[in-house]
């Protein structure tokens, strides 16, 4: 059995920031075995586990294969799979590298390369199997101030004119524009989505006129102004 810290702790460690979460993958165990070792599951849809003493998440590596639509229409396979597979279905390469217990970084598609560019990337086209990304992958982009890479970009609108993004709830939405609403590049998350044809698909969004609305809100807008916003969303999301 082997231990490997995996994803955004990773990415933060290399950025020189603290992680806020620190995430575990597990290879070559079961989870018969983790339960005997004391951990407790705690995953009903995957395999995640909570470490008896400290209560990190510890998720055994696992595959994933599309069997339906939207974000929940997934299978999962956990036997003999390796910290490579695991990594690889992850959605950006900056959050597909690992990093063992002797510090050295296992980075199989060149997440720190795109670390250094500034680079939002994805990692296979399995990105393309769920809708959530495309919001996430905006809200990195006003998180650090990255461009998203033009390969990517063209996937995320194919998701949205296929009908992909449609089969998210309107609370799922809002759950992604609550943790943007407060990032200092606030306008990269709403230009970026009304480049693919998703910001129109938002309720309260019509035309780029709202984008740059919030440039202006992005240069000016007060504390007390962004928790009204908030308010706004949120009793949007609860009409869905």
């Amino acid at each position: 059995m082997k231990v490997y810290q995996v994803g955004g702790c990773v990415r933060d460690l290399l950025m020189g920031l603290d992680p806020k979460d620190i995430d575990y993958v597990v290879v070559g165990s079961s989870e018969n075995e983790l339960s005997s070792l004391g951990y407790e599951q705690v995953g009903k849809d995957f395999p995640v586990f909570l470490h008896p003493k400290t209560g990190y998440e510890y998720a055994l590596a696992r595959k994933e294969r599309k069997t339906g639509s939207g974000y929940n229409g997934f299978s999962v396979e956990t036997d003999n799979v390796t910290l490579e597979d695991d990594l690889f279905r992850r959605d950006l390469t900056i959050n597909a590298m690992a990093m063992d217990e002797n510090g050295v970084i296992i980075d199989p598609y060149g997440g720190q390369n795109d670390l250094k560019n500034k680079i939002l990337k994805h990692v296979s086209k399995h990105f393309g199997e769920d809708p959530v990304r495309i919001l996430r992958i905006a809200r990195f982009s006003a998180r650090y101030n990255f461009s998203i890479h033009e390969e990517t970009l063209s996937m995320m609108k194919e998701m949205v004119d296929n009908g992909e993004f449609d089969s998210l709830t309107g609370e799922r939405v809002w759950k992604e524009f609550e943790k943007v609403l407060t990032k200092k590049h606030l306008f990269n998350f709403f230009d970026n989505l009304e480049k693919i044809g998703a910001l129109q698909k938002v309720p309260g969004f019509s035309s780029i006129q709202d984008v740059k609305y919030f440039e202006i809100i992005q240069e000016k807008s007060s504390d007390k102004f962004l928790a009204s916003l908030i308010h706004t969303f949120s009793q949007m999301s609860k009409k869905d």
